[in-house]
Order: structure tokens, then sequence, then C-alpha cells
């Protein structure tokens, strides 16, 4: 019963900063994200055993170019294409069996890009359309909450088939199904308070973000497990640490931002 105190008190206290800085100003979000992101870096670093301080001047620097100095589209879809680029090569690491050791250089890049590019592209998703779109990026929030909070019960409740035994014995497929039609729902009511995306891009958003929010969950999961812990860090009681929190947001941020230029393209 404390734990489950602990992690609701915890739990509302991440709501209200979020909400508090989407609604309060772009610059309080852009603060935040990237005081976020910092603190992912400072979880992985630790986890990966990555020396030096190099990828949080890397980080910072990329994140200033990117949120303040630049709009131009090239540079952007360039760090789109270099993030997802390590997106997928992680997955790959993700799906093989046999042990993996990263060399220096690659937790560096792996960090910046995966991580760092991961909350940049999070901080860059509400600025896509013109204007500073609260709405728009609480409903990827939103989309994120549901689908983890309805996996968890439909798994807990009916859930059966593992999803991922190797790496996170407690996700089912049941689970996965349950947060997925979930998520669609959510998507059917967001589409009514954020007009900017049709109901069909909310629901195309729904099913991006809960699958490449899975498998950004999965892949924590397989570095902590491959660390041989079970938190990413202890700053966020009863739910461990930013890391464990943002996981699937920075896996699926970069897929979301090109999904948002698709629908700009086409419409």
């Amino acid at each position: 019963m404390r734990e489950v105190l602990r992690r609701s008190i915890t739990g509302v206290i991440y709501v209200v900063l979020l909400l508090g800085a989407v609604f309060l100003s772009s610059d309080a979000f852009d603060f935040l994200f990237m005081t976020f992101g910092l603190g992912c870096l400072y979880e992985y670093k630790r986890i990966v055993r990555l020396k030096g301080y190099y990828v949080f001047v890397a980080y910072l620097a990329l994140w200033w170019v990117f949120i303040y100095l630049t709009q131009n589209s090239a540079a952007i879809n360039l760090l789109m294409f270099f993030t997802i680029t390590v997106d997928l090569a992680l997955l790959v690491f993700l799906f093989t069996k046999a042990p993996r050791n990263f060399t220096p250089v690659q937790k560096f890049l792996i960090g910046l890009l995966y991580i760092g590019g991961g909350c940049i592209f999070l901080t860059m998703i509400p600025y896509k359309i013109d204007e500073f779109a609260q709405f728009l990026i609480m409903g990827i929030f939103i989309l994120i909450w549901v689908n983890d909070t309805f996996a968890y019960l439909v798994g807990r409740t009916v859930g059966k088939t593992k999803l991922f035994p190797a790496v996170s014995p407690k996700k089912t497929i049941e689970g996965s199904v349950g947060g997925l039609i979930f998520a669609l729902a959510a998507a059917y009511f967001l589409s009514w308070y954020e007009t900017r995306l049709s109901l069909i891009e909310w629901m195309a958003m729904a099913c991006l973000i809960v699958v490449a929010g899975s498998l950004g969950d999965l892949l924590e999961s397989k570095f902590k497990r491959m660390a041989g812990v079970k938190d990413s860090g202890a700053i966020l009681p009863g739910h461990g640490g930013i890391w464990d929190r943002l996981d699937s947001l920075v896996f699926a941020a970069p897929f979301a931002y090109l999904i948002l230029n698709i629908f700009t393209y086409v419409s």
C-alpha cells in the first residue's frame, strides 16, 4: 500500500510538472525537456559505463542549435535521419540474442542521438505547426500514458502470452493489444480537441506511438538487463529514474516528428 501511495504521489507531481511546463510557456517546456535529456543521459552514461562528460557538452550544443539557432529543414532532416538510423540499429541490438559490447565511440553516438536526439525532437514536435501547439504535444503524452497504463492493467488482468520474456518477463501480448485499443480510443477523443490533425492522422499517430513507445521501453529494459540493474535511477520514488519514465517518448519522438512531416506533405 505504501509503495502504491509513493508511485501515485510521484506520478501526480510528474504530470503536474509536465502540464505546468506545457501551458506556462514554450520556454518552460523547452527548459524542462532539456533538463530531462540531461537526466536521461546521466543515467544512460552510468548504465553503459561511458567515461567523461563530452556527451553532455555535445547534447547541449546540439540542443541549442536545433531549438534556438536554426530552422533549416535540411539540417533538421539530416539530424532526423541520423537519429532514426541509430534507433533502427538499436532494434537490431534489441532482437539479437548474442551479447554486444559497444565501443566508447558507439556509446557516445548512441547517447547523443538515441537519447539526445530523441529529446530534441520531442521538444521540436509542438513547433512543427508554426505556433507552439500545446494540445498536440499533450496529446502525444496522453497516448503514451494511456498505452502504458492499460497495457499494464490488461496484462495483469488477462495477460498470459509473454511478449519478450528474455528482456521484459512481465510484458504480455494481451497487454500490448489492450494498450493499443485504448490508445486508439484516446486518439478518437483527442481529434475533437486538437483539430490540426484529422481523425485518421490521430489514429495513425496512436499506432506509431504505441509500437515505437513499446520498442523504446523494451530497448531500455535490455540496457538495464545487461547492466544488471532494475531501474535506471532512483530520482523518482516508486518509478525509478528519469530514463525509466521517458524511455517510450525518447524513442518514439523522432518517428512522431517524421510522421508529422508526412502529414504536412500529403495534406
